[in-house]
């Protein structure tokens, strides 16, 4: 399942202001490439920016430890957004008006990627990669716009209904954030509720400091809730799957998105996890850490770091090692222009995040894969895939 927006045409406005930004080539010089992210490093999801840098910039250290791409290397600025938008807004404007990046990769967050898209789009400048599985990750136009996996909208639609039929589910709610990235996962369910032929029940907003859930998760109960859907921050959906089950409501079905698919909610101690799902697109690092793409990251981020790696990690690894294949196809006269027709035809099987990853003029979401997984023992577990 495959819900893209597609380019018909770019339009004259956007061809020429690109136009103009190449012929400068922002953020290129003779002996570097300037790549730029507006990340979560700590705010509510700190626990996917923070892994997903150290994962990028080890790659782009071993790529310029070999001696850069057509002898430029890469230089990766962050800035941290803290999952805030006064502070996106900002990270945005120092990177585009002052660094002058070439590009941005794995920026975080839905509502702050929209924000940046205002500034990005009129200069043509790509946006690769983002930390967000929104739909409108490929608004029009989406000429300048790469995303890797499905969206949180079929993520979520194929997770409502792979409950509702293991289950004999009747009715399904929803637990998010009132931001463009909690109306995505509603949206689903809704969508997903109606493909499963059973009813949306009940929907709870949330504070991104909210700790009580107490209150919900009882108005939940009431309205009879056997799935409950999740677009919440990390230690948001943790506390909730541990207070339901202090409340007894070991029968109710709790499921995020690839936003929740993290090792550390895998792995909280005592099991309070245990019997939580996701739908995301992309499989555990861990659950295949035997495989030898998973394996040898898994060591390269040791010797690196001293420490285990985080699945985010492995996906900030994977974007890096996707930009450098398209730097590399097009070539040493490098500009925006040439690098999108470069991404455009890019197709390969990532084993390390256990995708195939394609794209086309008309098709900049790399791959469309998704997998239900669940917490067993603090480990994830894959039980479906579509």
């Amino acid at each position: 399942m495959k819900h893209l927006i597609k380019s018909v045409a770019t339009a004259t406005a956007l061809t020429t202001a690109a136009s103009m930004a190449n012929a400068q080539a922002q953020g290129v010089t003779d002996t570097e490439i300037l790549i730029g992210s507006v990340n979560d490093l700590s705010g509510i999801f700190a626990a996917v920016g923070a892994p997903a840098v150290k994962g990028a910039n080890l790659y782009f250290d071993k790529i310029n430890a070999a001696g850069g791409v057509h002898g430029r290397t890469i230089r990766y600025i962050v800035e941290d957004n803290g999952y805030q938008m006064p502070r996106a807004m900002q990270g945005y404007n120092k990177l585009l008006n002052r660094d002058k990046v070439f590009a941005m990769l794995l920026s975080l967050g839905t509502p702050m990627n929209l924000a940046g898209f205002k500034l990005l789009d009129p200069a043509g400048i790509p946006n690769i990669g983002p930390l967000s599985a929104a739909r409108q990750m490929l608004q029009e136009p989406i000429h300048n716009k790469f995303t890797s996996f499905a969206s949180y909208y079929d993520q979520t639609i194929t997770g409502v209904k792979y409950l509702a039929k293991e289950f004999g589910a009747k009715t399904v709610c929803s637990m998010y954030l009132p931001t463009d990235f909690g109306e995505e996962i509603l949206e689903g369910t809704k969508k997903g509720a109606e493909e499963a032929g059973i009813a949306f029940a009940a929907e709870t907003t949330h504070k991104p400091d909210e700790t009580d859930f107490v209150g919900s998760l009882s108005k939940l109960k009431e309205a009879g809730c056997d799935i409950v859907t999740m677009a919440l921050g990390v230690r948001q959906v943790i506390t909730v799957v541990g207070t339901a089950k202090k409340l007894g409501l070991n029968d109710m079905k709790f499921i995020g998105t690839s936003a929740s698919f993290l090792t550390p909610v895998a792995q909280v101690p005592g099991g309070v996890t245990d019997g939580f799902y996701v739908a995301a697109s992309w499989q555990d690092l861990w659950a295949r850490a035997d495989e030898p793409a998973p394996k040898a990251f898994i060591e390269e981020y040791r010797a690196a770091y001293g420490e285990d790696p985080a699945g985010f990690a492995m996906l900030g690894y994977a974007a890096a090692d996707q930009t450098v294949r398209a730097l590399e196809k097009a070539g040493r006269d490098l500009t925006q222009d040439s690098f999108i027709a470069a991404m455009e035809t890019l197709d390969y099987q990532d084993d390390l995040v256990g995708n195939h990853i394609d794209f086309g003029p008309e098709d900049h979401q790399g791959a469309d894969s998704i997998y239900v997984q669940i917490v067993e023992n603090g480990a994830w577990k894959k039980l479906y895939e579509e």
